[in-house]
């Protein structure tokens, strides 16, 4: 959970929010995401994705597109001292990061937004309280 303000430095290095570094145990996964952000993904829930996607039928195109776009750029990262990770810069062009970041907690990843890509209003990503009660609408708890 959260949302926190951070940056990638010229070495294309950002830091992991503190909170966030916690439950990752000093290694991570790092891909890309939907939406033009970054997942993180500790060791298990990596596992855990590849198993799902793994039950998927690679005969469908859609399916290998998927698998492509999420598995090929993953790159195992580990912190440094100061709790940073060193972001590829095929990660970091598809995200299209200059300087400054939104690192949030999302379920059971972390996504990693440009911060002019995240406060576009036009990007997709803000609902309002009508589309967010008609979203959750369509799924039963």
């Amino acid at each position: 959970m959260g949302t926190y303000n951070n940056s990638i430095d010229g070495k294309n290095r950002m830091i992991v929010p503190a909170k966030h570094r916690e439950g990752l145990g000093g290694r991570c996964i790092l891909t890309k995401g939907l939406d033009k952000c970054l997942y993180i993904y500790t060791m298990q829930d990596w596992e855990k994705q590849i198993e799902k996607i793994n039950h998927m039928p690679e005969s469908d195109p859609k399916v290998r597109a998927f698998i492509r776009h999420f598995c090929a750029n993953a790159v195992e990262c580990e912190f440094d001292k100061q709790g940073r990770i060193v972001i590829p810069a095929e990660l970091k062009a598809y995200g299209e990061f200059t300087k400054e970041l939104v690192t949030m907690g999302a379920m059971k990843k972390i996504e990693v937004w440009a911060k002019e890509v995240w406060d576009d209003a036009e990007n997709g990503q803000k609902m309002d309280s009508e589309e967010f009660s008609d979203a959750l609408s369509l799924y039963q708890f």
